[in-house]
C-alpha cells in the first residue's frame, strides 16, 4: 500500500483473486494478491489495519469462480476451523472435494476487517477464455497485472 502520489501498486494472478484498497478520500491505495493461503493467514486483516483510514473501499478483480475451483477437505477444514463463517463459501462436490467461493471467502475477511463497500467479484478466469488467463485451465499461463496509484 503507499500513500505516495505515482507510485504504483501492482500485483500478477491468473486464477488468484486480485483486490484493491482505496479510502473514500483517494489518500492511500493498496493492491492484494489474495490466493486461498493468504485470504487464510489473514493479508486481508493485515493490509486493512496497516492503512490508516477507516472508510476503506473495496474491488475484487477476476479470479477463479466457486464452481471451478475445486480443493481438497484440508482447505475446506482450514477456514471452517478460523471461523464458522466460511462454512458458506463451500459447496460440497463429493466425498473428498469442495467447491470453494473464493469471492465469498474474500467478501467476509473484508467484512470483518471493517470494510462495507465492496464491489466487483462477478468474472471467471476459467470459463471466460477469451478475457482472461486461468492456470487450472490451461495448465499454464501467462498474468494478468492489477494496478492502483494515486495522481
Amino acid at each position: 500500500y503507499t500513500h505516495k502520489k505515482k507510485v504504483v501498486c501492482a500485483i500478477l494472478t491468473a486464477d488468484c483473486l486480485p483486490l484493491l484498497l482505496c479510502d473514500q478520500q483517494g489518500t492511500c491505495v493498496a493492491a492484494i494478491h489474495g490466493g486461498w493461503r493468504g485470504l487464510l493467514n489473514g493479508i486481508i486483516a493485515s493490509t486493512v489495519t496497516a492503512m490508516p483510514e477507516t472508510e476503506l473501499l473495496a474491488w475484487l478483480g477476476p479470479a477463479i469462480s466457486q464452481p471451478c475451483f475445486e480443493v481438497g477437505p484440508e482447505v475446506y477444514l482450514a477456514f471452517v476451523q478460523q471461523s464458522s463463517q466460511f462454512e458458506q463459501a463451500f459447496i460440497p462436490k463429493n466425498s473428498d472435494k469442495y467447491l470453494a467461493d473464493i469471492y465469498q471467502i474474500a467478501r467476509i475477511l473484508l467484512n470483518n476487517a471493517g470494510v462495507q463497500h465492496i464491489y466487483g467479484g462477478q468474472f471467471c478466469t476459467v470459463t471466460e477464455e477469451q478475457r482472461f488467463f486461468s492456470y487450472r485451465r490451461d495448465g499454464q499461463t501467462g498474468r494478468m497485472a492489477t494496478l492502483i496509484w494515486k495522481t
